[in-house]
Parts: C-alpha cells; structure tokens; sequence
C-alpha cells in the first residue's frame, strides 16, 4: 500500500504532495514501482494534529481521485473517519476505506461501508490524534489490541459487512510508547489468528528514528527492515511510503530465503 498524503502537514511528507498534480504524479510513480494499494489522505494524523472541515478534506482529496481514476489500474483507498468524505470517494470509484477510528468516530460510517460493498480497513488508536501519546498504557499491549480488533470486527460483522472486506490494523504508532510498537511488531503474527487481513503502517514513524539512534536521519532503510519483518510474518497490507525499495527488497529476500 502506497501513501499518498495530499496534506500540508503530515509529519513525514507533508506539503511535498500538497497541490493535485503533485499528488497525482506521485500517484502514478508508486503505481509503476509495484504499489498494489494507493492510499490517499487528505488530513494528517500525526500526534498532535489538528482535524480538517470536511470541506477542506474534500477539496483536497477530490481533485486527486477523479484524474487518478482515469489512469490507474490498482485499487485506491481513501484513508478517512469521516463518512462524507469517504461518501465522495466511494461515488468517484474508491473501493476501500481506511479509517483510523476503527470506524468509531463517524456513527453513519458503519451503514455506509455495508451499503457501499467496499473494503474497509479499522486500525486500533487509543485516544484521539491531539491526546494519543499523552502516557498511553495498556495491560499488555499485544492482548489488549487484540481483543478490541477482535471486538470491531464482530461489530462490523452485525453492522452487515461482509467479513471478506475487512481488514485489520493494530495501529502502530496511535496511541502506543516505543516500547508498545516494538511488542506489536514482534508479536505481528499473533493478529493473524483474527482471520482476517492484517495492515502494518509503520512507514518512517519516529520509532523508527529512536531504534536506528538518529531521530534526524533518514528513516527509509529502517522502514525497509520492518517491512521484511512483517513480510516474513505473513503480513498481508505493508503500508509505506517508499515503494519501489520495499518491493524489491521483498521479492529478493523471498528469493533467497525459498
């Protein structure tokens, strides 16, 4: 999966892609590197950010969709929480939603989904983007995100939604210290057990920075190495902003390992 952040202030890319034709070229280039997945967002989640009117989302994510339908070939997801948004992107062609809350914080984004027959995509996220690492704490974080993914999908399931269009995602970097995204990367294959497909988006977050010990250098190559992890977990969605790297490296080391 390809991020496609058409924002000013995502916490790795933002502004890079901010005008539509920026977004679209970028689009296209993740297509030709291999990407499967082109994720496409239009408000930032990084700690501490603020939310965007719909409006404002619409009016970035909307160009963007509409030209990219016409010349891509892969799916296209919108990363969103709210269901207007997300509304407008189903109508243009989207065929999933990816959606941080779990599909909690818009209570119409449920019943759309179902309508809608799309994929979706519910992440864990303890708090809000502005509260998440303020002292997250868990029993044991591996256990405690387990049972509530286990518990969203069981809700998704009474919501109507057919269980081959969900995916699941333990949020790596919402709502977690370092030490909590070092257990949920280690036990990544524990989530597997859920059933479904399982979305690690781990790409250039400051956890990467802290392991690596250089908060200021350039982070694709421990992303690179998390990704080979997961790949040899057997996690299905990889969610990174460096595709090219990513699915050479994975075609190599599948190679060599036989």
């Amino acid at each position: 999966m390809g991020i496609v952040n058409v924002t000013p202030d995502s916490f790795s890319d933002g502004g890079r892609f901010f005008s539509p034709t920026l977004a679209i070229d970028h689009a296209l280039r993740l297509e030709d590197a291999g990407a499967d997945i082109l994720d496409i967002g239009g408000e930032s989640t990084r700690p501490y950010s603020m939310p965007v009117d719909t409006d404002d989302e619409l009016q970035r994510i909307v160009p963007v969709i509409e030209r990219l339908m016409e010349r891509v070939s892969i799916a296209i997801s919108i990363d969103t929480s709210k269901s207007t948004v997300a509304r407008a992107a189903i109508e243009l062609g989207v065929e999933i939603v990816n959606d941080v809350t779990g599909l909690t914080g818009d209570p119409a984004m449920p019943e759309l989904v179902q309508e809608s027959e799309v994929g979706v995509c519910a992440m864990h996220m303890q708090g809000t983007p502005q509260t998440m690492q303020d002292n997250p704490s868990y029993g044991d974080v591996v256990e405690d995100i387990f049972q509530y993914l286990q518990q969203r999908d069981q809700a998704l399931l009474v919501a109507g939604i057919s269980p081959t269009r969900i995916c699941l995602d333990p949020g790596i970097g919402f709502g977690k210290t370092h030490e909590h995204n070092i257990s949920l990367l280690q036990s990544a294959e524990r989530f597997l057990d859920l059933g479904r497909p399982i979305l690690i988006g781990h790409s250039r977050k400051g956890f990467v920075g802290k392991l690596i010990g250089d908060k200021q250098r350039n982070r694709d190559a421990g992303t690179l190495g998390i990704s080979l992890a997961m790949a040899s977990k057997g996690i299905q969605v990889i969610r990174v902003h460096e595709v090219a790297a990513t699915v050479d490296a994975i075609a190599c080391f599948r190679a060599s390992i036989g």
